[in-house]
């Protein structure tokens, strides 16, 4: 299973994509846990060798809570999808955050002989990402850096979905449920 978690800062992608890694039995690839646990010294994997002078680049746009750029993110995705443990499929979370990424994983998949199964959208109200994202007491999750990244993914978000949309490899699943019930609507119309 190849699945990609889309929504806003506190939608709850990283808490469905850790269970649908678990449920399938395949590897979460989280971009922002990943280039947080490299900033912040919490890194034990050696693939974060190979993206240390991407880190150091990102490190300044997650200081100020903007998105780091397509092209950084493009190679840090480029990186971490050839690595071994995500051969038999993966979970990605915080990647793709533009249509213009979206189609560069496209690319990417098609050299790597992978399709993706689903793009899963978590949609929740603004006001729930602030006050979930605004709890998580991570460095980044300042008031005013939150406020800034959730205005920042309106922006964006609405060409992602039109580009998963348009390839019917897209589902919206309401976010402002429990955990539980999210995970099972996602099962459910995956099948």
């Amino acid at each position: 299973m190849r699945l990609v978690v889309l929504g806003g800062s506190g939608a709850g992608k990283s808490t469905q994509a850790q269970r649908l890694g678990k449920f399938f039995d395949v590897p979460l690839v989280s971009t922002g846990e990943t280039l947080r646990e490299a900033i912040y010294g919490n890194c034990q994997d050696n693939i974060y060798n190979e993206l240390n002078d991407l880190v150091i680049e990102a490190k300044p746009y997650l200081e100020q809570g903007e998105l780091v750029p397509d092209e950084m993110m493009i190679e840090f995705i480029k990186v971490r999808l050839k690595q071994p443990d995500v051969n038999n499929g993966w979970i990605l979370e915080g990647y793709p955050r533009t249509a213009f990424q979206c189609e560069e994983l496209d690319f990417l998949l098609e050299d790597l002989g992978q399709n993706l199964d689903w793009a899963i959208y978590l949609q929740v109200s603004a006001a729930a990402m602030v006050s979930r994202s605004v709890g998580r007491l991570l460095p980044d999750d300042q008031l005013e850096i939150v406020q800034g990244r959730v205005e920042l993914f309106y922006d964006r978000t609405i060409p992602i979905l039109e580009y998963y949309d348009h390839r019917r490899r897209l589902l919206t699943i309401n976010g402002d449920q429990s955990p539980e019930q999210v995970q099972q609507g996602i099962l459910t119309l995956l099948g």
